[in-house]
């Protein structure tokens, strides 16, 4: 199982959303001078009815909360869309 897979693995067990759309946007970044070829740039594109009736902030802690390792170890940016 690759990194993302992993990662949406970890969401859908712990949030359990509709739908989540997992995107690696590394590609683009590549040209920044922190660049680390290493670690992820994601965007999260979650369909969670539970989430979406949360404040945006604490939607954001609550991913944030389940994909704690992933980004102090393997993610270096993290954009996220609720609907």
């Amino acid at each position: 199982m690759n990194f993302l897979d992993e990662v949406k693995e970890k969401i859908n067990k712990k949030i359990k959303p509709k739908n989540l759309i997992l995107i690696d946007n590394s590609k683009f970044h590549s040209n920044h001078k922190s660049f680390d070829k290493k670690k992820f740039h994601l965007k999260i594109i979650i369909e969670s009815e539970r989430l979406k009736k949360m404040d945006k902030i604490d939607a954001h802690k609550e991913i944030y909360s389940v994909l704690k390792s992933e980004i102090k170890n393997r993610i270096h940016a993290l954009e996220i869309e609720i609907h």
